[in-house]
């Protein structure tokens, strides 16, 4: 059964920002976070994320689905798994209880015809990132047919949080897919060059992190 979306919310705060179809582990240890969990959890409903930043929170963020459980601890703590979902825009805050909440309209993406090319682009230039930043070849082809191909490369790589964000806030996914292939293009030399000084270092006998 799928999750109820109400459109009053609680908010969560977070130095990251959530997207539709990814995974987000999260340790649960203050008291207000873990009764919102156990409410969660009870009427199969999710909570928002905000990505936090010095001045404030954003407006547009992502629902949370908790996935799992996969940890208790005996002082009331745990470990959840969440699933990205919803797109939203907080209309109206509420921060006067200990949990924020927020008055949310979904976000839908407008229909735009795909660009097979565009897409087929995209997906060399993420393989080709994905394995400079990692060393390996990203497995996960299936993934990327069946889920949002911008948000699952804007998930995949360790890119900047504010260009994330503008994935979240963008709502064309053709239009997502030219700002990431763009981005792309101009993060590959530098990560080209990285993996070139980190090889050094590596044969000096030192390590970059």
């Amino acid at each position: 059964m799928a999750p109820s979306r109400p459109e009053r919310i609680p908010l969560v705060p977070l130095n990251v920002v959530l997207l539709p179809g990814a995974a987000l582990p999260l340790h649960i240890f203050e008291p207000r976070y873990r009764h919102m969990v156990k409410n969660c959890l009870e009427e199969k409903s999710e909570f928002g994320v905000l990505l936090a930043l010095p001045n404030g929170v954003v407006r547009v963020g992502c629902t949370a689905e908790i996935t799992a459980v996969v940890k208790r601890y005996e002082d009331g703590r745990s470990d959840i798994q969440t699933l990205g979902r919803a797109p939203f825009r907080v209309v109206e805050l509420f921060a006067e209880g200990p949990l924020a909440e927020g008055q949310v309209e979904y976000l839908e993406d407008e229909d735009a015809p795909s660009d097979p090319a565009l897409e087929h682009n995209l997906s060399k230039l993420y393989e080709a990132c994905y394995t400079l930043v990692f060393g390996d070849y990203p497995r996960d082809a299936d993934e990327r047919k069946t889920a949002s191909l911008s948000y699952h490369v804007a998930a995949s790589l360790p890119m900047d949080l504010m260009w994330k964000q503008q994935m979240l806030e963008l709502r064309s996914e053709p239009e997502r897919q030219r700002r990431l292939v763009k981005f792309l293009v101009d993060w590959a030399p530098h990560l080209k060059k990285t993996v070139h000084l980190r090889g050094r270092a590596g044969g000096n006998g030192h390590g970059l992190n």
